[in-house]
């Protein structure tokens, strides 16, 4: 294993932070994956799988076993990680700029489509090897201005020209669910089946450019680009994995995470050996259209009727929002009938604060599809 370390800009004098990534196997001698963790740096799940996936890691090098090249960076932002304020961590946006650390990823993918275009074939391998080799220097010889591009940047020349890209965060309490673009599902569905994944959300250009979609996007985007005159295939599958809640940082599910990532790379030819079957699915994809949100429309104590991960119908009570003064009750019902798969793990709520997600199999929403 090579550890390489990548200085950030500096955001005042006497002040560096650093981003370290370890590579394991050889460059170029068979698929890249690419591994990251707590890019919201206040969340851990999956800080402590990458300490599990790190000791399997060195085992299967000291083996021969790694086919290729993986990419492992245990903690992708060194700069919300410093960020606390009385004592809590607040890592998903940066303090200067009030920007979500998962979003405003760089676009190259127009410029790289005019420099390239005069080397493209009918080679589908040579032109991904073209058009990665031309993606990774232009992110590199990009601009940056702060610390956060400088950031973005350096997450960005490490993993773009993966063919897998797994960011792995958390929500408040959720069971473990996916978020990848729409032309990665049928690519996405075995991942999903050895995390044991409850649900898979789906996007095509979810909106704000997050560092998944900032991965995949540029293939099916060049495919539109180039149409019928050259064939560029989906060449990179990027997940964000949502390892459950916050509180869930524990030994054996960590330990059984990292084992299903690497059980997962074998299956797909990145690790060399006997693999595991793939498991049977234990849930299904939707769009992320269809992921509806339940807001509160008043403040007061927020108490939950349903868990996650239980089944409901339209205009069920899942949670109750009291007012401590008046005592009167505000009842929070589904919109749809779906998956109650994540909620809210504060219990105070205030007025138009978010409290759950219920997966639907219907698109409902439009626009910009993420949370803030």
């Amino acid at each position: 294993m090579k550890t390489q370390v990548h200085p950030l800009l500096s955001p005042a004098p006497g002040t560096q932070r650093e981003l370290v990534s370890l590579h394991y196997g050889t460059s170029g001698a068979g698929p890249k994956i690419y591994i990251q963790s707590s890019l919201h740096a206040d969340e851990l799940p999956g800080m402590l799988v990458a300490h599990h996936l790190r000791k399997r890691l060195d085992e299967l090098e000291a083996a021969g076993r790694i086919r290729g090249e993986i990419v492992l960076v245990p903690m992708a932002n060194p700069i919300g990680l410093a960020q606390h304020l009385l004592h809590a961590p607040l890592g998903r946006f940066e303090l200067t700029s009030g920007q979500n650390f998962n979003r405003h990823y760089p676009d190259q993918i127009d410029a790289v489509a005019r420099e390239v275009e005069a080397e493209l074939n009918q080679d589908a391998a040579h032109n991904v090897a073209v058009l990665r080799h031309a993606l990774k220097r232009a992110v590199s010889e990009s601009k940056v201005e702060t610390e956060l591009q400088s950031l973005r940047r350096t997450l960005m020349v490490l993993s773009c020209d993966a063919d897998v890209a797994l960011d792995l965060h958390c929500d408040a309490q959720a069971v473990m669910h996916l978020y990848t673009e729409t032309p990665c599902a049928a690519q996405c569905e075995p991942l999903a089946r050895y995390l044991g994944s409850r649900l898979t959300l789906l996007a095509q250009d979810s909106g704000d450019n997050p560092f998944d979609e900032a991965c995949s996007q540029v293939w099916w985007k060049w495919a539109r680009h180039f149409g019928d005159r050259f064939p560029v295939p989906q060449a990179c599958l990027a997940v964000t994995v949502e390892l459950r809640g916050f509180v869930d940082v524990d030994h054996g599910l960590a330990s059984d995470d990292a084992q299903n990532i690497v059980d997962y790379l074998v299956w797909r030819g990145a690790i060399t050996g006997p693999g595991r079957p793939m498991p049977r699915a234990v849930g299904d994809a939707r769009p992320l259209a269809g992921s509806m949100p339940i807001n509160a429309p008043s403040a007061g104590l927020l108490v939950f009727l349903r868990k996650v991960g239980d089944l409901v119908k339209a205009g069920e009570p899942l949670a109750h929002v009291i007012d401590p003064l008046t005592n009167s009750v505000t009842e929070l019902n589904s919109p749809v009938d779906g998956l109650l798969f994540a909620r809210e793990n504060l219990r105070f709520a205030t007025a138009g604060m978010r409290v759950a997600k219920v997966a639907g199999t219907q698109a409902l929403r439009t626009g910009k599809l993420l949370g803030f």
